[in-house]
């Protein structure tokens, strides 16, 4: 059995694609047991995740969805609600991203299940706050990365909006959920009672981008956003004579120490870089000084140097790179595996270790449905009613 210091709680997740998914892949991780309840046709990731030896296990579903259990359930049939209400009877979490309306249509909502389990933490991962005016609006994380800034902070540095190519804004608002989860649960420990918790992706992401942006638009008088040192299109790996390298020298004794390095000890008195605060006025200067010094050594010889004189630096991987990292498989992020239906496969394992947790022996992610048996027994239903179930399409069986 997997530990973890949510061992013991009971989740249901009703969340598809990546938002969702990564919050409940964290609750997980931390050793809760995770009921993944899909549509019948299965959440969309299954196919939108890249392909693999079976169509409905793309690479993406499975690295979002390991140590959950799956069960199909239409949820649009007065039989699905039932299964779902039984499920939730007997859970501590349930998560969701569905919309609001959708939700309210369906009958899933705080107030309903709250008189069947009073101790229930109901979190619904919303694109936008129910007090907003676009409460009700489909949300995906480029419509997020568009409207919280994320897109015009790239734009910036590239010359034209752009979308990072990374579905940041589901995986840091999954994180956020996670977080606001085990608050919920630490609460109800005193209180006895569950809550409801809105986590909304544009208003998360707004806090996100505000809180490093804002910069002197904080004041009144205002000044302008966005933090130059961040901003400044040499903040990026910095090229070397035979490829890249990632150095930050923030602290006055760093920056001296790279000064040394790169054979001009004399900086450390230039009035433009002698301080925290003068090398923030002058960024620009510090970062195109940074970039000339470092074309005249190869990475290797660079991370060497810094190395020695504790500059923090470490050579540029690509993502091939990253997984032939022998740091990786040495922590056990990455990890050779046999996935029943998709055979041998690199693993991802949990980034976070517990004192008191056992080994990362999460199963690997499920075909849709693979556990709806076990998941009915344990609801409490009989035999026979399971089979009923599973043979009047209300719960497909295995696929």
């Amino acid at each position: 059995m997997t530990t973890g210091p949510l061992s013991g709680i009971k989740v249901l997740d009703l969340t598809a694609v990546v938002v969702g998914p990564s919050c409940t892949l964290t609750l997980a991780e931390q050793g809760a047991a995770v009921i993944k309840l899909e549509s019948p046709e299965g959440d969309l990731l299954r196919k939108l995740g890249g392909p693999a030896p079976s169509p409905d296990m793309s690479p993406k579903f499975i690295h979002f969805n390991r140590g959950k259990r799956s069960i199909a359930v239409d949820l649009k049939t007065a039989e699905g609600k039932a299964v779902l209400v039984r499920l939730a009877e007997r859970a501590d979490v349930l998560v969701t991203n569905m919309r609001g309306g959708a939700l309210e249509r369906l009958g899933i909502t705080w107030e309903a299940l709250h008189q069947r389990n009073p101790r229930l933490v109901f979190c619904v991962i919303a694109g936008f706050g129910r007090r907003g005016r676009h409460h009700d609006s489909p949300a995906y994380d480029t419509i997020i990365q568009g409207m919280s800034g994320f897109a015009a902070a790239l734009g910036r540095v590239l010359g034209e909006p752009r979308f990072a190519p990374f579905v940041l804004c589901d995986h840091i608002t999954g994180i956020i959920a996670s977080q606001a989860i085990t608050a919920a649960l630490y609460a109800r420990e005193r209180s006895g009672e569950g809550q409801a918790i809105e986590v909304p992706m544009y208003e998360s992401m707004a806090h996100f981008v505000l809180t490093e942006h804002m910069f002197r638009r904080t004041f009144d008088p205002a000044g302008p956003t966005g933090d130059p040192r961040v901003m400044n299109p040499d903040a990026r790996p910095i090229p070397t004579a035979d490829g890249y390298i990632a150095v930050s020298a923030n602290t006055d004794a760093q920056a001296f120490a790279f000064f040394a390095a790169i054979g001009r000890p004399e900086l450390k008195d230039d009035p433009r870089f002698n301080s925290v605060v003068a090398r923030f006025r002058n960024v620009e200067a510090y970062f195109t000084l940074r970039a000339e010094a470092l074309r005249t050594r190869t990475t290797a010889e660079w991370a060497a140097e810094f190395r020695r004189r504790e500059i923090p630096a470490m050579p540029f991987q690509t993502i091939e790179g990253m997984l032939e990292d022998p740091h990786l498989w040495e922590t056990g992020l990455l990890r050779q595996e046999v996935h029943p239906t998709e055979g041998p496969m690199t693993g991802l394992g949990r980034p976070v270790t517990f004192s008191a947790a056992g080994p990362d022996d999460l199963p690997l992610a499920p075909r849709l449905s693979a556990d709806a048996r076990e998941v009915l027994a344990e609801a409490g239903y009989a035999e026979a009613e399971i089979e009923d179930l599973l043979g009047s399409a209300v719960v497909p069986p295995p696929g």
